[in-house]
């Protein structure tokens, strides 16, 4: 096939998601010439996420509007090495975004920021507790960065976004109301926080009597009209539900929809291309220089664009995918636990109490994606794991992502899975029912990582990405612990009926059902490139004009949201980029 060469740019930006605009729009405002590829097609959220479409639960639910043709490009996956790994062919456990905005247009808002204890996991922990506590094949490692490094960059981020939230710990001082738990902050948030919801309320009280210090989780949806810095004004949330999964139809949900790209289509150093697949980093006869991009256009032709310095901004699996494709860093083989592209793949571990009542109704309607009430005391190392047996913890709420009827049917236990009993009573519990969540960490394990499959290929002849994953012993023991500290608050809240959902707790992962898009890890950051794709800058070691920005850079997971902390390391990134690199192109940062 012919391939068509354009002329050169100073950035290539690969995707157009929450970090790609970030990254776009700090760069093309220094007056680089940038262009941004996308595989995905434009979205007009005032169109097409209007009302009444935007509650189309069928289309966005079911039908994955927003997400990844899985007939064109999938993935791969097995729980073990020794397994036939299978494509994906529908989405279930994860959700890829497909479209300008990427999985920042249908996430719920969720915007927590991770513990200091998460980015210095395997330090601190031997310090704390020895070597002994780290679990066996546990590849968990420290990120190279601090929280006390990222803080400020978190904080750009907030801002951007317009987070809504209550600060909990001010330059080392506690503040009421807020996570007593978190990272020092230099300032609150540029929004209150949301207001609890019924279900917040009888989880706050039951904690609180238990002695706990529950909180309103910080979230993207407007809790008032808000400017962010790029001038771009949201409006406030009405708390309708069909925030995850779906666009917002009143433009209260921060997305880089709403949030940066308006701003950066106005720069005028910046082009966005659309359709645009990209299928490799081009290097020089050294392989230590990129020279670009190759991206397949909407035609289905081969198309180079040069560029100075490359940034990979897309999702987990395609930034770990394309440094396959393009030969750049020595894949990771779980035989010798060596290579490091690939290595440390990690996900999210769930569980929760379902509760029941006769007597309560909770009006789940009025809701949002990032909605909620959660307590701290049981997340990272905020209480003493001797003698527990693992490490880590969980995120404890109370969640108000909405009731949306085709997905949300809860039924207590024993209740038969089709016919008239089943129908009277998910009539009967409908909006009588509410469920404490636990949204565990997953550390990074020697059997658990990302490769290219030997036998399957995606449209273009490609081979696919193949996910090994499982979760181990830590997780199941983290799990039943939390799970058993949820039950005792969920005990005090009144329910008629309870229900354990022991998601994570036994057995084998599932890809199948949804569970949270909280993939990561393939190209960690960190300070030794033996373990690590990427410097603490998002640099690749082996190729110092390329980038690679999102949660691949994770070494492990945490138990809290990671969008926060994606937005905060592209930011970042796009700053050192600034101040460092262009200074000294294609030198190390460190």
């Amino acid at each position: 096939m012919a391939v068509t060469k354009l002329k050169p740019v100073d950035v290539v930006v690969v995707g157009a998601g929450v970090a790609g605009t970030i990254i776009c729009k700090e760069l093309a405002a220094t007056g680089l010439k940038v262009v941004c590829l996308e595989r995905g097609r434009m979205v007009d959220p005032n169109t097409e996420f209007a009302m009444p479409y935007a509650h189309d639960e069928l289309k966005y639910e079911r039908h994955s509007d927003l997400l990844q043709n899985l007939s064109r490009e999938t993935l791969t996956f097995r729980n073990a090495p020794n397994e036939t790994a299978l494509p994906m062919r529908e989405i279930g456990s994860f959700k890829l975004g497909e479209c300008v905005g990427g999985a920042g247009v249908h996430w719920g808002g969720v915007t927590l920021r991770f513990l200091p204890w998460d980015f210095e996991v395997r330090s601190r922990t031997v310090e704390r507790y020895g070597k002994s506590q780290i679990p066996e094949d546990c590849t968990s490692q420290d990120w190279g960065i601090t929280y006390e490094e990222l803080e400020p960059y978190y904080d750009q981020f907030e801002y951007l976004y317009g987070i809504g939230g209550k600060a909990g710990n001010l330059g080392g001082e506690i503040q009421p109301g807020g996570n007593p738990f978190e990272g020092p902050r230099t300032r609150d948030y540029p929004n209150p926080p949301s207001a609890p919801t019924f279900g917040g309320e009888l989880f706050g009280k039951a904690a609180s009597a238990l002695g706990y210090k529950p909180y309103q989780k910080p979230a993207a949806g407007m809790t008032r009209a808000y400017t962010n810095p790029y001038k771009l004004m949201l409006a406030q949330c009405v708390s309708g539900g069909f925030c995850s999964s779906h666009g917002c139809a009143m433009g209260a949900k921060a997305t880089p929809l709403t949030t940066v790209l308006p701003a950066l289509l106005k720069e005028p150093t910046f082009e966005l291309r659309t359709h645009a697949n990209v299928i490799r980093v081009n290097l020089d006869s050294d392989k230590k220089r990129a020279t670009g991009v190759t991206y397949i256009d909407a035609r289905g032709r081969e198309v180079e664009q040069p560029a100075d310095l490359v940034v990979l901004s897309t999702y987990t699996f395609n930034n770990t995918r394309l440094l396959l494709l393009s030969g750049i860093g020595q894949p990771y083989d779980p035989l010798t636990n060596r290579g490091v592209v690939g290595r440390n793949y990690s996900y999210q571990s769930h569980s929760g109490v379902s509760l029941f009542y006769e007597d309560k109704i909770f009006n789940r309607f009025m809701a949002g994606g990032g909605l909620g009430t959660a307590i701290d005391e049981f997340n990272g190392d905020n209480f003493d794991h001797k003698g527990l047996g693992f490490i880590g913890g969980a995120l404890i709420e109370v969640g108000s992502q909405g009731a949306a009827p085709i997905k949300s049917r809860p039924v207590p236990e024993g209740t038969p899975q089709w016919g008239a009993v089943w129908k009277k009573t998910t009539a009967h519990y409908y909006d009588k029912y509410c469920s404490i969540n636990i949204h565990g960490a997953c550390q990074s394990y020697r059997t658990n990582y990302l490769d290219l499959d030997p036998t399957y290929r995606d449209a273009h002849g490609l081979p696919l990405l193949r996910m090994t994953f499982d979760f181990q012993e830590n997780e199941h023991k983290m799990l039943a612990y939390t799970t058993e500290k949820s039950l005792e608050i969920a005990k005090l809240m009144g329910a008629s009926k309870m229900g354990v959902s022991h998601r994570t707790t036994g057995g084998k992962y599932n890809i199948v059902p949804y569970q949270s898009t909280h993939n990561n890890g393939g190209a960690i950051m960190g300070a030794d490139p033996a373990t690590s794709v990427v410097n603490k800058y998002l640099q690749n070691w082996d190729v110092p004009n390329l980038f690679v920005v999102g949660a691949s850079a994770f070494a492990q997971n945490s138990a809290n949201n990671p969008t926060s902390t994606v937005g905060a390391l592209s930011c970042w990134a796009a700053d050192n980029i600034k101040d460092i690199y262009l200074k000294r192109p294609l030198a190390s940062m460190v």
